[in-house]
């Protein structure tokens, strides 16, 4: 059974107000509102950028759909050329003037239809391409708040990673001197309860589990020698009798 002088026992009371402080420090930084802040902002860009593959993509295709129709048309105006031309120019007998005026009227058509899917693919294009505009302007708008908000995260990390390493010094400074036996223990026991190893008997209360002690408890704690390292039965956390322990 450890036992140790009631001086080193409040020691301990130091030693955990330290701990507990420390547990806090460490959750507020796991849960700074600048570290959901910037997972929101991820999400955000990461829609944008799935944006951007479509409407590049859009884009692309309507840039290939484009020089094709391009082509398409481009193959039809010389065919009016070389026509009209030996049209103007007379050559061939009536007969085929004639055919070649009718292949110019089909030719016109032609090239109505193909001129009208031309613009359609150029307005496609043209939208796709705004659409790649406006993504990149939000992106970099996204961006630029997540800088910030990081910048924001790293400051208060910063301050509280200073806080931890100053409660850390005072911490060893409190545990300084205490019985090696009896701060193992301790340790062990806050390893396994939530980070709570030792805790103030106060108006015969657990100050850790918050449960006032039975009658046979307090008399078992009564009876124990002063240097007796008594436990908590309901928590098993290391219990330090006080002039307030109302014993």
């Amino acid at each position: 059974m450890v036992t140790a002088a009631a001086q080193d026992q409040w020691r301990l009371l130091d030693v955990q107000s330290h701990d507990t402080r420390l547990t806090q420090i460490a959750h507020r930084q796991r849960t700074l509102p600048a570290h959901a802040r910037i997972t929101e902002l991820e999400g955000k860009l990461s829609g944008i950028d799935d944006e951007m593959v479509v409407a590049r993509t859009a884009a692309t295709d309507a840039a290939r759909e484009l020089a094709k129709a391009e082509g398409d048309v481009e193959q039809v105006r010389q065919r009016v050329a070389r026509n009209q031309a030996r049209l103007d120019a007379g050559q061939g007998s009536a007969k085929d003037l004639q055919a070649i005026q009718h292949e110019l009227e089909s030719l016109a058509n032609r090239q109505s239809v193909l001129e009208d899917a031309e613009l359609e693919v150029m307005e496609r294009q043209e939208a796709a391409q705004t659409a790649v505009a406006a993504a990149t302007t939000r992106r970099e708008a996204v961006t630029a708040e997540i800088a910030e908000a990081a910048a924001e995260r790293d400051k208060e990390l910063a301050a509280l990673s200073a806080e931890a390493d100053a409660e850390k010094r005072d911490r060893e400074n409190a545990a300084a001197g205490i019985p090696k036996d009896l701060l193992a223990l301790y340790e062990r026991i806050r390893e396994t309860n939530h980070g709570v190893g030792a805790a103030k008997l106060y108006q015969r209360r657990c100050e850790a589990c918050r449960i006032t002690l039975p009658p046979s408890d307090l008399a078992r704690i009564r009876a124990a020698a002063e240097n007796a390292v008594v436990r908590c039965e309901e928590c098993s956390r290391i219990l330090v009798r006080t002039a307030e322990s109302g014993l």
